[in-house]
């Protein structure tokens, strides 16, 4: 996944990211997201396909709507990266924790 295509780069608007937050609660078409945010129905597809190419959210067509849903195998994805993170975050934490300070000496 390339940078521009990231997820965490998709989810640093946060237009798409309540769109993400709505799609999470529930699938929805771009009519339905766009009552729920402030822009144009336009723009609401726009942002829908960075986080498709992101890899966070499907869609299946209904009729002539599409429906859009998180897709849970980029979210695993974000998610694995999230925990790769806070794991290197927590040994850290551990290795300054348990350094003898220059005090005790």
């Amino acid at each position: 996944m390339t940078y521009a295509k990231s997820g965490w780069t998709a989810l640093a608007d946060s237009t798409r990211r309540t769109i993400f937050e709505l799609l999470v609660e529930h699938p929805c078409s771009v009519g339905e997201l766009s009552c729920a945010v402030p822009v144009s129905r336009p723009a609401v597809s726009q942002h829908l396909k960075v986080l498709k190419d992101a890899g966070l959210v499907i869609d299946t067509r209904a009729g002539k709507q599409r429906i859009y849903r998180v897709d849970p195998d980029g979210l695993a994805e974000l998610r694995a990266e999230l925990d790769r993170f806070w794991s290197k975050t927590l040994a850290a934490y551990k290795v300054a924790v348990e350094r003898p300070s220059e005090e005790s000496e």
